[in-house]
């Protein structure tokens, strides 16, 4: 007889005999959470901090508006550069280097062809973009020439992806680490001579923010070409860009791969798009308090995206020798120790909210009405971290296909419908539509955590559905 959800979720966070121990598990977890805090969100958490010194409530309102959407490009990007992982490692396994060779080939095309309608279409499609998010003039005015020149990145970062996609894909994890750091180095360094007029350069102020991300996406992609070409062991792979498109069955079987990937990882980060938007009637003040609320909750978050990576590796190891148990109670193990990071971060946070947002409003144009809403919002964080660990499991258990469609159905029919009737209601009080909007994302996330564990608590789980 199965046990109560909440006894069986005590009794696997105190299991000693199943799955791994904590002093394992925070041994996993320490180079991971340090390669997101340095690599991943320090650069962008510094850039938010430089443009706050503009003292422009409607240049940070508008980084907030543009990176939602950026994050929404680089997701895909990243799914493209998984099934490149996915295809070369296979075929590097079974050491056919010159198949590896025409799948970097084949990748770097079809990459550079989806990053070029991007590109464009962000570029010519600024104003459009912007109208349909339904900003104030204010945030339109600075938003098109930035997201102009942020498209120029995007570009080259898809590009780059490509080539950190077969390094992985040969098992070669420093390189593509080194390539990150490099462009992290880069961009804070531009960020701050561009953005200020530092060092002889002109003073651009949010426009010098994007510039800095089109050299780091330069920087990144030159040091993956470096690496893959002047290095003598990938010779194997007789690599060769310009020889044409003649294998139809990579480009296919890269397609397959990718797709539930790509509607996976942009699933989410479309909601986030979309919440924006659904906020951004409340004017200027709101769109900053929601940039705000994100960027210190995305920080308090690391812990739980770094117990979701290896989450996904410790189920898909012992999914192969069928250790059920050892899954389940690494699941509840990764979960309270995640849920005590994340909360310890938020509850400083909550304590001290207007202390840490004076960082971001100089002015304190908006940190009242954010101050307000964090501490309530920050509980329901738990459902988005209870959603990220559990949907990482599933993954490890070649469920790739059941997250995607819980993620997609509940963006879809839920959160959609819900948050555009809240946005639209008639609420005066700008502090509880805020709470009320950006809480029903949250709620959604509360649905797939309970479609996730209804699937943990049956036997479908065990089933490849990849």
């Amino acid at each position: 007889m199965k046990k109560g959800l909440l006894a069986s979720y005590v009794a696997g966070i105190r299991d000693a005999q199943s799955g791994e121990t904590y002093n394992t598990i925070i041994r996993y977890f320490i180079p991971e959470y340090i390669t997101s805090l340095v690599v991943f969100s320090l650069p962008f958490l510094l850039d938010s901090v430089f443009i706050a010194r503009l003292e422009s409530m409607p240049a940070y309102a508008t980084l907030g508006v543009t990176n939602n959407l950026i994050h929404f490009f680089i997701k895909i990007a990243e799914a493209f550069s998984v099934g490149t992982v996915v295809l070369a490692g296979q075929y590097n396994g079974k050491f056919q280097f010159h198949k590896v060779g025409r799948v970097v080939r084949d990748s770097f095309w079809v990459t550079c062809l989806l990053g070029a309608i991007v590109s464009t279409s962000l570029y010519f499609g600024a104003g459009w973009i912007y109208r349909w998010h339904g900003v104030p003039y204010e945030i339109a005015h600075l938003g098109v020439p930035f997201l102009q020149l942020r498209s120029i990145g995007i570009f080259f970062t898809f590009l780059a992806y490509s080539f950190i996609g077969f390094l992985k894909g040969i098992k070669n994890t420093k390189t593509p680490m080194q390539i990150y750091l490099a462009g992290a180095v880069v961009f804070v360094l531009c960020d701050y001579m561009f953005i200020f007029g530092n060092l002889g350069m002109p003073r651009m102020g949010l426009n010098g923010s994007a510039l800095a991300s089109v050299v780091q996406s330069l920087v990144m992609l030159v040091a993956a070409l470096w690496f893959v070409f002047s290095d003598k062991q990938y010779r194997q792979y007789a690599i060769s860009l310009f020889t044409g498109l003649t294998e139809k069955n990579y480009i296919k079987d890269l397609a397959s791969l990718i797709w539930p990937m790509v509607i996976d990882k942009a699933t989410l980060a479309a909601a986030y798009i979309w919440l924006n938007k659904m906020l951004c009637p409340m004017g200027t003040c709101a769109v900053a308090s929601f940039a705000v609320v994100k960027d210190m909750e995305r920080f308090a978050f690391l812990p739980a995206i770094a117990c979701a990576q290896i989450i996904t590796f410790l189920v898909s190891n012992d999914y192969g020798i069928q250790n059920w148990n050892g899954i389940k109670s690494n699941i509840k193990k990764v979960i309270f120790l995640s849920s005590i990071l994340v909360f310890s971060i938020l509850f400083l946070f909550s304590m001290f909210p207007k202390v840490v947002m004076q960082i971001f409003d100089k002015k304190g144009e908006f940190s009242p009405i954010a101050a307000q809403v964090f501490p309530i919002l920050s509980i329901l964080v738990f459902f988005d971290l209870l959603q990220l660990v559990l949907s990482g499991a599933l993954r490890g258990a070649s469920n790739v296909k059941t997250v995607m469609m819980v993620r997609l159905v509940v963006c879809l029919g839920y959160f959609v419908p819900i948050s555009y009737v809240l946005s639209n209601m008639p609420i005066n009080n700008i502090a509880l539509k805020f709470m009320l909007i950006y809480g029903s994302f949250y709620i959604g996330n509360a649905l797939m955590s309970l479609v996730y564990i209804h699937r943990f608590r049956t036997d479908d789980w065990k089933s490849e559905n990849i």
